[in-house]
């Protein structure tokens, strides 16, 4: 049993993290750390629940500890609970400097622990679809690719990701998943074109983003934006043998806010109506969703703490995601198409 603590009762803790914890026999929640106090613990009376994070990461006996705090204290945080032998999962996006992102990996090389990243759209129904579609060559040799994430959300919410700081903005928000995606199935590209703008109040943070990351193949395009409404393309993909459309988003997400269990084996599967569909020259075929599994990141890190397996997500791609997330912004910023120089990754000490 992997005793685990979580910081932060929001809506990603109760929405991803935590229905994971609760269903599995591989952990236990022992703590938590919010501004909620009451609320956590009618929900969790069994759990430990603490006003300050640090306060938390230094007196429990967790041996995981889950961090969902704004974006610009990840890397104190994660590095309290490495500096307490404590097994971390940090929410997208790492860090937000990548010399942080280096530093943790370091130090948790250096104890023995295991530092990983939530980047649980890997586990989207449609992009297992997806990596299904290119690994059968089903579209022929890969053209063009296109990822969104458009919603409908015309106003500025009061919230510290639509607020100015670090790391905040729907790049680094929404961005984060679409990289990763984008180089799980592609690795990294040779060049990046990128658009990060403030649509809705110019003294904001940026809300919309057009960026273009450029491969032999051809062109990824990853696009969000605020006046989305209506139905709207999840994934377009275009190659020597046909086309590739899906609308709309996984259900997992939408399921889990509404307080579905993820036990059973078709919780997360999409309803008929949504898949997507394959057009050849002279013929359309409608593709089966391949079930999502979020619960395959918790699956992945209990055997990782456990028996030393792989993690789930190794940190270093997500670190290879923020360079692509921060190289975009300077691309922005100059109107130029930049070159992406890979970053060396650093030996682990011995």
């Amino acid at each position: 049993m992997i005793k685990t603590a979580i910081v932060g009762f929001g809506m990603s803790a109760k929405t991803f993290h935590i229905p994971f914890i609760k269903q599995s026999p591989d952990y236990e929640l022992v703590a938590i750390s919010t501004s909620h106090i009451a609320g956590a613990t009618v929900a969790f009376p069994r759990a430990s629940v603490h006003e300050s994070a640090l306060e938390m990461i230094t007196s429990t006996d967790a041996d995981l500890i889950i961090i969902t705090a704004p974006n610009d204290v990840h890397y104190n945080l994660a590095h309290a609970c490495l500096m307490a032998n404590k097994h971390v999962v940090v929410e997208k996006p790492f860090v937000t400097q990548f010399d942080d992102g280096v530093a943790l990996m370091q130090l948790a090389a250096k104890r023995g622990l295991v530092l990983t990243v939530y980047h649980n759209r890997r586990w989207d129904g449609d992009f297992l679809t997806i990596q299904k579609l290119v690994k059968e060559r089903r579209l022929g040799k890969l053209r063009n690719f296109e990822s969104h994430f458009d919603r409908f959300r015309p106003k500025i919410r009061d919230r510290w990701r639509e607020k100015p700081g670090d790391g905040t903005g729907i790049w680094y928000d929404l961005g984060p998943h679409l990289l990763d995606q984008a180089l799980v199935l592609f690795g990294m590209p040779q060049s990046v074109t990128g658009r990060c703008l403030a649509l809705r109040n110019k003294e904001s943070v940026c809300d919309y983003f057009h960026v273009m990351l450029h491969y032999p193949m051809g062109d990824v395009i990853l696009h969000s934006s605020p006046y989305a409404a209506g139905p709207n393309t999840r994934f377009h993909m275009q190659g020597t043998q046909g086309s590739f459309i899906k609308m709309g988003l996984d259900p997992q997400e939408s399921r889990l806010s509404e307080g579905a269990i993820p036990k059973d084996p078709d919780w997360s599967q999409e309803l008929p109506t949504a898949y997507g569909t394959f057009y050849s020259e002279n013929a359309k075929t409608t593709v089966t969703t391949e079930p999502g599994a979020y619960q395959a990141f918790y699956q992945a890190l209990s055997q990782c703490i456990s028996i030393g397996a792989p993690p789930p997500v190794d940190p270093w791609d997500a670190l290879l995601g923020l360079y692509l997330i921060q190289l975009a912004e300077k691309s922005s910023s100059l109107g130029q198409r930049l070159t992406v120089e890979v970053p060396e990754k650093t030996p682990e000490p011995e």
